[in-house]
């Protein structure tokens, strides 16, 4: 029997979502932030977030001698925390139409509410901030997670709260550690903006499949990525977390039309000056999923989705569908149909009348008899009996590189 998805509060009223899976530590007091997120199945429950373990303990409360409190100044007066959080874009300290954070008193350090919810079928929490007078926009997140998924929801709002009308972006925002081998994919054509230096831009690759790779590096900068086409996926320390977003075409971007952005740090001898004293407290990189701009007069809001899933393995990702990745590609040659598939929740994979069996998590390697000329496509019923699209194979035209 699959186990409920349950919420649990602890001390220092963090709020856990685990569905025997996955497990979600929530700090509603700071900044709404998602602060642990593990893989509790299979025995292995290591965290897969980067978390300021200066500031933090394992239990996600502050350790002795350090008094969270909401406050503004330069990037190197902030408390990160780590995790993964939402601002509003574009950043700057130019005019009153950039958001002048990291930190702020508001959306970044400020106290959000917590608004539980639970039944039989789902498992949600809802963190809305306090509403921020430079902005105007009062943030919210609402986290959600169902039974025997590997994966969750994360559902974004910005409402404008002012009496005046303003223009921003939602901004989400996840840390992950980068002290080790790994890096982290996107579903984008080489087109790449060189966004910040503060040491140096990234170095990036192209991949085929019009995906490009960012590896761990010791620098300080960002790329953004205004060709996204929505997914992304970061792989280290033996998993891979792969996040999906929605993306308009033809919409306006912040950071010149980037719809999604990665941003690498290490630790340096002195403070960056030319970033207001940033003094980056380990390798991190940041992986960052961005909506359109969008214009508020009073009372209207704009919102962005984010399904996020968590597997074990940090292997390559060729295509994220909504119930799973690919970690090989479909493809037929001689009339099988071979790849390597992860499923984000149990069910069957089904072609050309052939069935295999998938479980969360866990990778499945394919080799199928398939027949006729179409590209047969690849579904996973799950145990629920509903059907998911897990892509089209294609016929093999070339060696891959």
């Amino acid at each position: 029997m699959t186990p409920a998805a349950r919420i649990e509060r602890t001390g220092g009223d963090v709020l856990w979502l685990d569905n025997g899976v996955l497990r979600l530590g929530l700090v509603p007091a700071l900044g709404g932030r998602l602060l642990s997120l593990r893989r509790v199945s299979g025995g292995d429950a290591r965290e897969l977030l980067w978390r300021n373990d200066r500031l933090l303990t394992a239990e996600l409360t502050p350790r002795p001698g350090h008094e969270p409190r909401p406050h503004a100044g330069s990037l190197g007066d902030w408390a990160n925390y780590g995790g993964d959080k939402t601002w509003p874009a574009p950043q700057g300290w130019d005019s009153d139409a950039q958001w002048a954070g990291p930190p702020d008193p508001v959306l970044d350090s400020g106290p959000y509410t917590a608004e539980p919810e639970q039944t039989p079928d789902l498992a949600a929490v809802t963190l809305t901030s306090g509403a921020d007078p430079r902005t105007g926009l009062r943030l919210s997140r609402r986290f959600e997670l169902r039974p025997g998924q590997c994966g969750y929801r994360l559902r974004l709002t910005a409402v404008n709260t002012s009496e005046r009308t303003v223009r921003w972006a939602l901004w989400n925002v996840t840390q992950l550690a980068a002290d080790g081998p790994g890096g982290t994919y996107l579903a984008s054509p080489p087109s790449v903006n060189p966004l910040l230096s503060g040491t140096g831009f990234p170095r990036w690759c192209e991949l085929d499949g019009d995906r490009v790779y960012v590896p761990h590096q010791d620098v300080v900068g960002k790329l953004g990525f205004p060709a996204a086409t929505g997914w992304l996926a970061h792989v280290g320390d033996g998993t891979t977390l792969t996040q999906r977003f929605p993306v308009e075409a033809g919409a306006e971007y912040p950071d010149a039309g980037s719809r999604a952005e990665v941003w690498l740090e290490h630790p340096l001898p002195t403070p960056l000056a030319a970033l207001g004293d940033l003094d980056p407290p380990a390798r991190i990189v940041e992986c960052e999923v961005l909506g359109r701009l969008t214009t508020l007069a009073p009372g209207q809001r704009t919102t962005l989705s984010l399904d996020c899933a968590v597997t074990p393995g940090e292997g390559p990702v060729h295509d994220v569908t909504p119930c799973g990745h690919w970690a090989r590609p479909p493809r037929i040659d001689a009339s099988r149909l071979t790849g390597e598939f992860v499923a984000y929740r149990d069910g069957t994979l089904a072609t050309c009348g052939t069935t295999v069996e998938a479980r969360a998590g866990r990778p499945v390697s394919l080799d199928l008899p398939v027949s006729g000329s179409a590209d047969p496509v690849l579904e996973l019923l799950d145990d629920t009996g509903e059907r998911h699209r897990a892509g089209v194979a294609r016929r093999r035209l070339e060696v891959e590189r």
